[in-house]
């Protein structure tokens, strides 16, 4: 397949780089040094057993996609809109368009910019850019599809790149518990910097956890989601499972770069105030965040 990967950071670097593992012709669209490393010397794919550079091509911008086969959205939830103007005039009938992003209206964002039916997708999986052009894979990678007549085939092709994928009759029940999973984690290990599993030793850290994800499962069940009765109970298993993980929104804040913590504990609050659902834990979560993003500001500029 002709692939196009918009977003060449950690998930779209990783699955991009399953995809050219199996011989897709993948294209990343990033940012400069990963595309001039990736030019260069190649998609660097480092994960259990296998660490190799594998030929891609690579570009700043969607402006030299024409029709692929596949294009997997792969950017922030606050880059959809812009991500989705950039492919105007670059789509065929028959191309596929995922959005592998976090939080849960990415999907229909992307299809009323670009007018082209979107798959939603849940992505499950820590990785890392650990340099220009460096994925580091650190566990999981398992998918969930929306169902869509093209769904099938495409899990099969994702199957056979080595990418195990399901495809979910509820996509958004599975894209509410992985937002309520965030809700729970990412803000806690950003703000300190900490992974899952030393966090979890943390005094109070469960109490604030098992919060977060009430208010959120609350405000599922107001909007009508189905969310499972053991959520919570699933939930806390994630650190035990992947305790050197940190939070994506704790590896942007390492580095600088603005968080979505708006589109996850940011988005439960504003539902929750539409519905009339009070939602403190995770407003206390989403402004601590904030407050840190505003001191690395403040450190960067006076540096």
């Amino acid at each position: 397949m002709q692939v196009a990967v918009i977003g060449a950071g950690a998930v779209g670097c990783y699955y991009g780089g399953l995809l050219l593992k199996a011989e897709h012709d993948v294209t990343f669209i990033g940012r400069q040094p990963h595309v001039d490393a990736i030019n260069a010397h190649g998609l660097l794919l480092d994960m259990h057993g296998f660490r190799r550079h594998l030929p891609a091509k690579a570009a700043t911008d969607a402006t030299a996609l024409t029709a692929p086969d596949l294009v997997m959205l792969c950017v922030k939830s606050a880059d959809t809109e812009a991500a989705g103007r950039s492919l105007a005039g670059r789509l065929s009938l028959k191309t596929l368009l995922l959005s592998r992003q976090n939080g849960v209206d990415n999907a229909q964002r992307l299809g009323a910019i670009t007018g082209h039916p979107v798959i939603a997708t849940v992505v499950y999986v820590g990785s890392e850019m650990a340099g220009p052009g460096h994925v580091r894979h650190h566990g999981g990678g398992d998918l969930a599809i929306g169902a869509s007549p093209a769904s099938e085939a495409l899990a099969q092709t994702l199957r056979a790149a080595g990418i195990q994928t399901t495809i979910a009759d509820d996509i958004e029940a599975v894209q509410w518990t992985k937002l309520i999973a965030n809700c729970a984690f990412n803000a806690l290990s950003a703000v300190a910097g900490i992974a899952y599993g030393p966090m979890m030793q943390v005094e109070g850290a469960q109490d604030v956890i098992a919060s977060a994800v009430r208010e959120a499962a609350d405000v599922a069940h107001a909007c009508g989601v189905n969310i499972s009765q053991d959520l919570a109970a699933q939930i806390l298993k994630i650190p035990a499972a992947m305790p050197n993980q940190t939070s994506s929104t704790a590896q942007d804040l390492s580095r600088g770069k603005p968080s979505e913590i708006d589109f996850l504990n940011g988005y439960v609050v504003r539902k929750g105030a539409e519905l009339g659902i009070a939602t403190p834990t995770n407003q206390a979560l989403q402004v601590m965040v904030k407050l840190a993003e505003r001191a690395k500001a403040i450190s960067q500029r006076r540096g």
